[in-house]
């Protein structure tokens, strides 16, 4: 394992490990604010705001106008999808639970992986559908619903 695997591999546990509390988080904010779309806004706002400041204290240089223009159409739609993940999350994950939800979540990244991969979209480099590959999806997509299936039913927190 080099250094960079060394550090990855913990930091994406990390950031797997964010999810669920931004998901109660975000549902909360939801309840509060009296629409779940206000609390899309205000999740993307205080990310915009926090990744604007981590970006003064790294000194990150602005892209060029040359930059911005070489990139692909479908370089945009990573905002509509975290608009779309947002509001699903705090509508959905407080009556499916976090476990349920998270699954159901891991299981549609997994199975949009095979699709992004086999056909080489959005940037990611072709890989072959294999049984493994599949098989690997398929039980993600079995203990997705065994979660949610084998969760009691739950009032919202």
């Amino acid at each position: 394992m080099n250094s960079s695997t060394f550090y990855a591999v913990p930091a994406a546990i990390l950031a797997g490990a964010l999810v669920p509390i931004q998901a109660g988080a975000n549902a909360a904010l939801g309840r509060n604010l009296g629409h779940p779309l206000w609390a899309t806004m205000a999740s993307l706002a205080i990310s915009a705001i926090a990744a604007m400041a981590v970006m003064a204290v790294l000194r990150v240089p602005a892209p060029s106008f040359a930059e911005i223009g070489r990139l692909p159409w479908w370089g945009w739609t990573g905002g509509l999808a975290g608009v779309f993940y947002i509001t699903a999350a705090l509508m959905l994950a407080p009556r499916l639970g976090a476990g349920a939800f998270l699954a159901a979540v891991i299981a549609g990244q997994m199975l949009a992986a095979l699709l992004l991969d086999r056909y080489a979209l959005v940037g990611f480099s072709a890989s072959a559908l294999n049984p493994g590959r599949l098989a690997g999806a398929a039980l993600i997509a079995g203990g997705a619903l065994l979660m949610h299936l084998s969760s009691a039913p739950r009032a919202a927190a």
